[in-house]
Order: structure tokens, then sequence, then C-alpha cells
């Protein structure tokens, strides 16, 4: 059981560390599917963290609905984002700068306390059945509503990318 103990927290760091360093690339990444791609790990790691807090459903979904919804991102991307040699140009300011780093304390600041009180219990204590069965059951009963919200939100989505990518670059340009 210790060593259970000992590969549950070297998964939660190896989450973690893939959460950070995804996100890190999404907003380093000059390049648009660099930036699309660090987004995907990120949500990844996400979605590792939350099926070793004991919530393989939201796990799931995380991975159903954000990791899905990245494609959809790469297509409008790729439609109406700049094309691979046109590379983002820095336009910081020390006002702009000192804002950034601002915020960015601030949030590591609250999420540091959020963390510090915190009570993490290990995924083996709360994980359920896993059969076929449960999981839909949930989906159909318990998570029902939420399901059909996220399936409105990406259809949506499609659509919006369908009528972008039928007018094309042009008209949007004008």
């Amino acid at each position: 059981m210790i060593v259970y103990k000992y590969i549950a927290e070297i998964l939660f760091y190896a989450f973690m560390i893939l959460t950070f360093m995804g996100g890190f690339m999404a907003v380093r990444s000059k390049m648009l599917m660099h930036a699309v791609l660090g987004l995907a790990v990120s949500l990844f790691g996400v979605a590792g963290l939350y099926f070793h807090l004991g919530s393989p459903f939201l796990a799931m979904m995380q991975i159903l609905i954000y990791v899905g919804a990245v494609c959809i991102m790469i297509v409008l991307g790729v439609m109406l984002g700049n094309t691979p040699d046109q590379l983002a140009v820095k336009n910081f300011s020390g006002r702009n700068t000192l804002l950034a780093l601002l915020a960015c304390a601030t949030g590591f600041f609250t999420l540091f306390v959020a963390i510090g009180q915190t009570k993490f219990v290990p995924a083996a204590e709360r994980i359920g059945d896993m059969s076929i069965r449960f999981v839909g059951e949930n989906l159909l009963f318990k998570y029902c509503l939420a399901f059909e919200l996220i399936s409105v939100v990406l259809l949506t989505a499609i659509i919006g990318a369908i009528i972008l990518a039928r007018g094309g670059r042009e008209e949007v340009a004008k």
C-alpha cells in the first residue's frame, strides 16, 4: 500500500508538470499551431488531475469537450489566423509589463493559498465502479443536463466554424 501512495504522488506531480508545461508552451509560442498543441497538452494534464482526484467522469468530459474542442479551435485558427511565416510581435510597454506581473502574482498567491488550505484525499479511497453500465447510467440520469448543455456548446462552435469557413478569408478582411 505504501508503494501505491508513492506512485499516486508521482502521478499527481507528473500531471501537474504536464499541465504547467503545456500552459507555458501555449502562452510562449509564436506560432498558432504550437500554441494550440500546448493548450491540448495542458488540458490533458488537467484531465489527468481530475482522474487522480477521483472524478473519472469529469476527466472523460474534460478530454471529450475541451481537448475535442481544441480541434475546432485549430480549424478556426488556420482559417482565420496568420500564416506560419507571420510571427507574433511583442508589444510590451512598461505599464503592460507591470500589470501583467501584478496579475500573475495575484493569481499565484490566490492559488498558493487555496492549495495550502485544501486537504487532498487519494483517489483510491473514492473511485467507485467504472463499468460501462455505471458510466452510462450516470450520463443518462445524474449528469444529463450538463451533458446536453455541453453538446449544445459544441454544436454552436461547429456551426460557427462552418459559417466562417464558407465566407472565406477575403470577406472577413474587408
